[in-house]
């Protein structure tokens, strides 16, 4: 500290005290993050750079399977010597929090909506399957309600015992009509 020009580099290997990320996806509660830092003093305070690896947890946005995804992190952070309002993080008592700044930078690289692969199908809207698993899954072409009593009609057609008559105004058959 208030030595500008010199710099300091560690390696720390930390267990993650509460999940960081969305409803979706995120490093899980115990997971291990591993943390290359670099610290160097300036006149201000102290800049701190930083790369973060891990493993993120969750399920896919599309067809709900359990995914896990490398999160590989890289930001830098400038640490103030005094509580001044251009600054949003300070040096108290020699020591710098970086949990805030290493949660910020986790959460905002994970992606809103998590695929398992890029071209996952999802889920089929009617029974719920996997749409990767049976790439031929169909149904039926539903019935539109409005015409579904037509449906019954059609098992009635052999049943009459009219024969066709030829309507003589018109010449249409009354069957057909």
């Amino acid at each position: 500290m208030h030595r500008p020009g010199e710099m300091r580099e560690r390696t720390l290997d930390v267990t993650v005290p509460e999940e960081f990320g969305n409803a979706m996806i995120g490093v899980k509660t115990g997971s291990a993050l591993q943390i290359d830092l670099r610290m160097e003093s300036l006149h201000d305070g102290i800049l701190v750079s930083a790369e973060v690896d891990g493993t993120a947890a969750g399920e896919c946005g599309r067809c709900l399977i359990d995914i896990e995804q490398a999160v590989q992190v890289e930001f830098q952070e400038l640490f103030a010597y005094s509580s001044d309002e251009a600054f949003e993080y300070e040096v108290h008592e020699d020591t710098i929090d970086l949990e805030p700044v290493i949660r910020d930078a986790v959460v905002l690289s994970l992606p809103f909506q998590p695929v398992c692969q890029e071209d996952c199908l999802g889920l089929c809207p009617e029974c719920g399957v996997r749409l990767l698993d049976n790439p031929g899954h169909e149904h039926e072409a539903p019935i539109d309600p409005r015409w579904a009593a037509l449906g019954d009609l059609a098992g009635l057609e052999g049943l009459t015992d009219t024969p066709d008559v030829t309507d003589a105004a018109s010449g249409v058959d009354r069957e057909k009509r």
